[in-house]
């Protein structure tokens, strides 16, 4: 049976993730589904977001050039909401301050 693809990714974010590779190191994302920036995805080093029970796995990324597929997690909570949504994972517009794609 095939798998649903979740998640995506634009050239431009492949390009931003590309340098964020480069500078920090394998990548992960999560989106929390808090109010304001927590709803937004949050990019950090791979590992520095700690995951569990209460998260679900989207999927991977796969990027040319990135030795290692990007995890995209979502909080469960959220996940009820977006549970029959694709997201395209973008690199326009505001750029959540906690996440390492602001310092781009």
């Amino acid at each position: 049976m095939d798998t649903i693809s979740r998640v995506a990714v634009t050239p431009e974010a492949a390009d931003l993730l590309r340098r964020l590779r480069a500078e920090h190191g394998p990548l992960m994302f999560h989106q929390s589904g808090g109010c304001c920036d927590g709803s937004s995805p949050m990019c950090y080093p791979l590992g520095e977001f700690a995951t569990g029970p209460s998260d679900v796995l989207l999927g991977t990324l796969e990027i040319e050039g990135v030795a290692e597929p990007v995890p995209v997690w979502m909080s469960a909570a959220q996940f009820e909401y977006w549970s029959h949504t694709h997201l395209a994972r973008g690199a326009a517009g505001r750029q959540v301050p906690r996440s390492l794609a602001h310092a781009e």
